[in-house]
């Protein structure tokens, strides 16, 4: 039985074959089967089929791991006798990094005590003192905070609190007790602790480790649509909360002043940030004075409409757009409120890899709604994985005014970064929970690696991404851009000895040449050719590995291009992730004081997090800076257009070059679909 799923340029059929055969044995190869003769099918591409790499050369390359092996064996006696290195001090770190052994964790483990929030009291809090009720000192007297206990209940982990006023709150952390094991061991530690500064000064919400990775910059609350869940509960507050760019510079000035001096990227968000007057301006500004990476969270619209505004974007500096997407249908879209979004989203892919910019999905999950969408949205990715580089999965959070779900509708819709893994395997046929899946913080790894490589006077710390292993995990799948063959990084490569032998290298601290000598032999002794997807080469894995770590090879200096150029390889390592963002009824202030995505905000960095939900920084700041009610903007500024009803967006031409992939059926749209289902890229509805 086929289901037809029909959309302006969208229409495909697919159905589950029941004689796939799931892991181990058909690794590599999805349980969809392809309709013969389908348009922008592939029926060979997701099998490793015939290696075009000769059996002579996989040998070689055989016998270059053993090799490798017995390499990093004479390394390693060496580093015993001589035991490890001196500290190494950057002149962009406050103090030397930490080697492996001296790095804290918090508490890991169940059962185990943490400090959260009572959903209700952070409320009263809150409103309080949006209505001059209560001063902002009350937001350094721990409002509304309790303890909790975070425990094993069957095979699932449970949150549970209870507040002396307003009873017990229990809420549930993964369906997958072993899963959550897993994360938590393979958690390398925190980053230095960060010295007190006048920009991170927030009470327990202040973060106080680590140098982050991503700074969002909210430039105005405004949108162009009306979605449902919203952080910023855009369009919807009664005011306007834009930022002049006097004070966009001021809040990008003011994160690079502080040590660590980071390799930050910058996250353009709202709203939609792409309404901002200021938008190009900010871009031009944050590549000025040294931000790594310009992004935008959007919902694709402007891009769609304007190839030449994408360019205009590109030129500024702009090179990732973290696009919102819900799935592979404009039925799958259809909660968004905009008839053709999908269409929209196909277009606004093309422009924008004409334009030279990376993209990146961006789905939020809910549970019983959305999460049918997981594998055909991996599958869209590699099927064109010559213009999107990265999915980020990002589980519901019940913030702004879905604080106020019941109990029961909450537990219905709760989804965690254990149900990502599972649905993955189970939608896609590929990856193993258990085995393909880390802590993002293994990231971290690989920084340590690559700051120690440049040299003590280097001016920017690595981005280093060492959150709690409960805030985000992901995979890696290698793909090949031209035939689609496509496996699991870890089914080829011994990641967890990689990642320590990584550690000794940096830990050891030998100078860069016997550094870059020791990292090639980790490397090589880790990799099985046997194993590998069809094509990929020794060479292309090494540049790859050197590529994506961001120079553990050639200590940053690899020539890779920029934009257009960049993208241009014949593989892509795709990288999978989840980012669960907290609410207040699983907050965790050991995972808020870890963060590594801060807003930059008129009163300082503050936690991703603690700005969206807990203890509600959003709207405490929003309302003691907003710029004008929404009439009073309406009158001096007009109105800005604002898809919603199933109003479609009108386009010159929907001509696109996107790939989508035929499968023979779709995982059953789920039952009790609603307009108010996941969150969006643009940044109010992450």
């Amino acid at each position: 039985m086929s289901k037809q799923i029909l959309g302006q340029a969208t229409a495909f059929q697919y159905e589950r074959d029941p004689n796939a055969v799931r892991f181990p044995q058909n690794y590599g190869k999805p349980n969809f089967k392809v309709i013969k003769g389908a348009k922008n099918g592939h029926p060979t591409a997701h099998t490793n089929g015939l290696d075009p790499v000769s059996p002579w050369t996989r040998r070689k390359e055989k016998w270059l791991t053993k090799t490798a092996n017995v390499a990093w064996n004479v390394f390693q006696g060496i580093n015993k006798v001589l035991g490890d290195g001196k500290p190494f001090q950057p002149a962009w770190a406050p103090e030397p990094l930490l080697k492996s052994h001296q790095k804290s964790k918090p508490p890991l483990g169940w059962p185990r005590q943490t400090d959260s929030l009572c959903p209700k009291c952070v409320k009263e809090v809150r409103e309080g003192i949006i209505s001059g009720k209560m001063n902002l000192e009350t937001m350094f007297k721990h409002p509304g905070e309790i303890k909790a206990t975070i425990d094993k209940r069957g095979n699932e982990i449970w949150m549970t609190k209870t507040c002396p006023k307003h009873g017990t709150f229990d809420d549930l952390m993964a369906m997958d007790a072993e899963f959550f094991g897993v994360i938590e061991k393979l958690y390398p530690g925190r980053d230095f602790v960060n010295p007190k500064n006048e920009i991170r000064n927030h009470g327990t919400s202040t973060i106080k480790y680590g140098r982050g990775v991503v700074l969002n910059v909210d430039l105005t609350n405004r949108c162009n649509m009306m979605c449902d869940p919203c952080f910023m509960d855009a369009n919807q507050v009664g005011y306007v909360h834009e930022l002049a760019f006097d004070e966009i510079k001021e809040v990008l000035d003011n994160s690079l002043k502080i040590k660590p001096r980071r390799q930050m990227s910058v996250q353009f968000t709202g709203g939609e940030p792409t309404l901002s007057p200021f938008f190009l301006e900010a871009v031009r500004y944050a590549k000025k004075i040294g931000y790594f990476s310009i992004q935008a969270a959007t919902n694709g619209i402007r891009f769609a409409q304007d190839l030449g505004f994408a360019k205009e974007a590109y030129d500024a500096g702009m090179r990732i757009a973290y696009l919102q997407f819900d799935g592979v249908t404009n039925e799958a879209n259809s909660h968004r409120k905009i008839g053709n979004l999908f269409d929209i989203k196909l277009k606004a892919i093309e422009n924008l890899h004409q334009a030279g910019i990376s993209v990146v999905l961006v789905v939020t999950l809910v549970n019983t709604i959305n999460n049918d969408q997981v594998g055909p949205i991996v599958k869209f990715a590699i099927e064109n994985s010559d213009k999107v580089n990265f999915i980020a999965f990002q589980p519901v959070s019940f913030t702004g005014r879905d604080e106020d779900i019941s109990d029961e509708q909450r537990m219905a819709w709760r989804y965690t970064s254990s149900h990502l893994a599972h649905d993955v395997k189970k939608q896609l046929g590929v990856t193993e929970p258990l085995r393909d899946w880390y802590p993002l913080s293994i990231i971290s790894v690989f920084a340590n690696l690559v700051d120690q490589m440049k040299g003590p006077d280097n001016y920017w710390g690595t981005m280093s991404c060492s959150c709690h292993p409960n805030c985000g995990i992901g995979t890696a799948i290698m793909v090949n851009k031209r035939t689609k063959a496509f496996k699991p990084v870890s089914e080829f490569i011994n990641l967890p000895q990689l990642l320590q032998d990584i550690q000794k290298v940096t830990d050891a601290n030998r100078g860069a040449i016997l550094t870059k000598a020791q990292v090639g032999a980790a490397l090589l002794r880790n990799y099985m050719p046997e194993k590998a997807p069809a094509g990929l080469t020794l060479k292309s894995l090494m540049e790859k590995f050197d590529k994506q770590s961001g120079g553990a090879l050639k200590a940053g200096k690899g020539e890779y291009g920029e934009g257009a150029e960049r993208m241009k390889d014949e593989w892509l390592c795709l990288f999978v992730g989840s980012m669960w963002f907290q609410d207040v009824f699983n907050y965790d202030f050991r995972r808020t004081e870890m963060c590594i995505i801060p807003y930059a905000t008129q009163k300082g960095e503050i936690s991703f997090c603690a700005y969206n939900t807990g203890v509600g920084w959003r709207n405490i700041v929003e309302n003691m800076y907003k710029n004008a009610s929404v009439s009073e903007w309406y009158k001096k500024h007009g109105r800005h257009e604002v898809y919603a009803t199933g109003k479609a967006v009108d386009l010159p031409d929907f001509t696109h070059t996107v790939k989508l992939p035929t499968f023979t059926k779709a995982p059953e749209a789920p039952a009790g679909l609603k307009t108010s289902s996941g969150g969006c890229a643009s940044g109010g509805c992450h």
